[in-house]
């Protein structure tokens, strides 16, 4: 891997990033290797930061924590705000008010990058779709580094840094968040894949079509030698494509086009580039149960052969990968009953999109902090799918309500996922899957959606080790 890069737009430059977790921290190390003056800040002090400030004070930047928006700026001709800080955050308006440019971190990173960037939004499916578009990039030998705003297993790496890193000869796969496209202006991905446009993220961008014109944004400085891969089958991304100025590739896992596109054809995953037809594999021959992953499987093969992975290689890793962690993740069999984990699914129309994909009897632990968006969706989903709902967090009020009204009652509460998890098995029965798809974001009772799979996981574990039966459990109620 090549060494940071040398004599940038940013060297010499007092530079202000906002916000002291993963992206700041690497924002502000990779800045300083630039040779730039950087203030790293933060709103919380120094305590409520903990390890994040610790790694902070190695970075020998100057630090300012639980500073005011005026002191994080002062004398700085440009901000680099975390994807966590919202547009309305004062220390934003501040610097916008005194003509101070603003630059997302993904932005900066793309500045730097000497590799070319693969770059995946949507509302779901992201993380999916980035993993395997990398797995089919290696399988034909070609160095690829994944990070973004991904954060599964060992992969947690910032673009910024996974820009420093990459070669010439590399090619750096990302998820883009809608958050980081708030603030870009020349990011331009040699390829841009957009997996849908759904309902989410409300509480931050206040309406669907801010948050769709974000997403869009993705798309907005490619050129007509770049690639969009854009799902044809969803309104809101269909519409971001027909406006794209770059090359359109449609993935449809229901119609085949005419033109250049990745369809299924007679149940058989098909890309067709360069008016080459590519037969890949059988769609039952993945090992990623559910409609929503065979559109994730015709996205990356797109993408991968795009970027010039032969069709051998985008098989091989169609037909090995088998997920992600906190995304249909079959934790353990105990006591006859399976148990998913689905942490990630943090929206209605994910979570609707794995009750659909789970082929035995769903007990489901749903819930946390809402986005802003109706659950009357999901109630109707739970009626259809669901034997018995645990309900957890903020939302569990509102979720139950809107389940009512679909006509399912057969509902329970809990206040922690040790006990979600051990009142699902009461409600389980051997054949049955107790599934975590909570519809919702985690910053009510966790961290993040990994903290919250973590607890999944270590609840499963302690209830796996009790010998006892669901259906004892239920005798004894």
């Amino acid at each position: 891997m090549s060494a940071i890069v040398e004599d940038s737009e940013f060297q010499g430059r007092r530079i202000a990033v906002i916000g002291m977790e993963r992206t700041g921290l690497a924002a502000a190390e990779v800045l300083q290797g630039l040779g730039a003056d950087v203030v790293l800040s933060d709103r919380k002090d120094k305590d409520a930061l903990g390890p994040s400030y610790r790694a902070a004070e190695r970075l020998g930047v100057q630090l300012l924590p639980g500073t005011s928006p005026h002191t994080a700026i002062e004398g700085c001709s440009l901000v680099v705000p975390s994807p966590g800080v919202p547009r309305s955050a004062p220390v934003l308006q501040m610097a916008r008010a005194a003509g101070i440019p603003i630059l997302s971190e993904i932005e900066v990173a793309y500045r730097i990058a000497r590799a070319p960037i693969v770059a995946v939004t949507g509302t779901n499916g992201k993380s999916t779709t980035v993993v395997w578009i990398g797995r089919m990039l290696e399988e034909a030998g070609i160095g690829t580094i994944v990070g973004g705003n991904i954060s599964t297993g060992a992969i947690k790496l910032p673009l910024i840094e996974a820009a420093r890193r990459a070669d010439p000869t590399d090619v750096i796969v990302a998820e883009i968040s809608s958050f980081q496209l708030e603030w870009v202006q020349t990011f331009r991905p040699k390829v841009g894949v957009l997996t849908n446009v759904t309902l989410d993220h409300l509480d931050r961008h206040g309406s669907f079509a801010e948050y769709a014109a974000c997403k869009a944004r993705l798309f907005a400085a490619q050129r007509p030698d770049d690639t969009a891969v854009i799902n044809g089958i969803n309104a809101p991304a269909r519409l971001i494509g027909y406006r794209a100025p770059s090359r359109v590739l449609w993935f449809d896992r229901g119609y085949c086009f005419d033109a250049d596109g990745a369809c299924v054809r007679d149940g058989i995953l098909t890309v067709r580039l360069h008016g080459v037809e590519y037969a890949l594999v059988r769609a039952d021959e993945l090992r990623l149960p559910g409609t929503h992953n065979i559109e994730n499987a015709l996205a990356a093969s797109a993408a991968a052969l795009a970027m010039g992975a032969p069709p051998e290689a985008v098989r091989e890793a169609l037909l090995e990968f088998t997920g992600l962690d906190n995304r249909m993740e079959i934790v353990a069999e105990a006591h006859g009953v399976a148990f998913i984990n689905g942490s990630m699914t943090t929206n209605v129309h994910a979570a609707i999109r794995t009750l659909e994909a789970v082929d035995r009897p769903i007990v489901l632990i749903a819930g946390g902090s809402p986005k802003g968006e109706s659950f009357e969706r999901l109630g109707c989903a739970m009626a259809r799918y669901v034997e018995h709902a645990v309900l957890i967090g903020r939302a569990a009020r509102e979720i139950a309500e809107a389940a009512y009204e679909a006509g399912f009652t057969r509902i329970s509460f809990a206040g922690s996922m040790d006990e979600a998890v051990q009142e699902a098995l009461v409600h389980a029965r051997p054949g049955d899957a107790v599934l975590l798809a909570p519809a919702c974001a985690s910053h009510d009772m966790f961290r993040n959606f990994e903290e919250r799979g973590e607890a999944f996981r270590a609840a499963v574990q302690r209830v796996s080790a009790v010998d006892i039966s669901p259906t004892a459990a239920l005798d004894e109620d």
